[in-house]
């Protein structure tokens, strides 16, 4: 989260359902079904799963629907997965290992209660300009409550990334800029997002180089007052392109999202189930 943004309605709604969404991403028993459907390593794992709705397409189009991976970190795995397992094979792994992992963390009536409100939030998302949504939602839903609640916890999740991209994309941001101005605004490490991202100390370098360039950083690497800005005009332009969806189901329909997800998002935190900081800027609940 970026140090000293407001906590809107849609940037709040993001925290709720982020941990359920990214907790496949480090559960061990995700990189145990991937290998089981032929694919080699956690991040063949990562990139062929998540672009998966979308076909077995080039590393070009995951590299650009991504954003904020370093190329090269993409091209190691894609196209290269779509020879060893099918992007059918693949998804239906993913759900398998997201619905194992979910479902000791949160009732099975609290489940499909929570994926019935995001499915009425995610009818009123729309298309046009979201790839990665998109291809998601063109994915039937689940009828087994906890893989439901993680299919909705996508959906909007891939909602509000597709419009940060457009936001990041129009500031004249490249990936490693992006990651070096979150950062530098206390969303998160350098050390994470190398380890993550796969760029480099030298592009790491040369990007805040160009951020110097624009004004955005000073000598420190610190955000100036037009970096501030800049990225206070990103992260806000992010919450409004994503309030939508949530505005149309109401306040309360929002807050009980939160209550049916609340106990079970504190046991996964509690219990290691995602790692702080991490590569995402999501903040530690509470």
């Amino acid at each position: 989260m970026i140090v000293g943004m407001p906590t809107t309605l849609a940037r709040r709604m993001w925290q709720v359902i982020e941990p359920v969404h990214a907790l496949v991403y480090f559960t061990p028993g995700a990189r145990a079904e991937f290998d089981a459907a032929g694919l080699k390593g956690g991040w063949m794992g990562y990139f062929a799963s998540r672009a998966a709705p979308m076909g077995p397409v080039p590393a070009e189009v995951v590299v650009a629907t991504f954003f904020n991976f370093a190329p090269r970190m993409v091209r190691r795995s894609i196209p290269d997965a779509w020879t060893f397992s099918s992007p059918g094979a693949v998804l239906a792994a993913r759900y398998r290992a997201a619905g194992a992992a979910l479902q000791p963390l949160i009732a099975e009536g609290d489940a499909a209660e929570a994926a019935a409100i995001l499915r009425r939030a995610a009818e009123q998302c729309r298309p046009e300009g979201r790839p990665l949504y998109a291809a998601h939602a063109s994915l039937p839903w689940p009828d087994e409550p906890h893989l439901a609640l993680w299919h909705g916890s996508t959906l909007l999740r891939e909602h509000r990334g597709d419009g940060h991209v457009a936001a990041l994309v129009a500031a004249g941001l490249d990936g490693c800029e992006a990651h070096v101005s979150a950062t530098a605004a206390g969303s998160t490490t350098k050390e994470v997002i190398l380890a993550y991202r796969g760029w480099t100390d030298e592009e790491w370098g040369a990007a805040a180089d160009g951020l110097r360039t624009r004004g955005w950083l000073d000598s420190d690497g610190m955000l100036t007052e037009t970096g501030r800005a800049a990225r206070a005009d990103i992260e806000r332009r992010t919450d409004e392109s994503a309030v939508g969806p949530w505005r149309a189901i109401g306040e309360d329909s929002c807050t009980r999202l939160a209550e049916l997800l609340e106990a079970g998002v504190a046991t996964l935190v509690g219990g290691g189930g995602i790692p702080f900081p991490n590569p995402m800027g999501l903040p530690k609940p509470g």
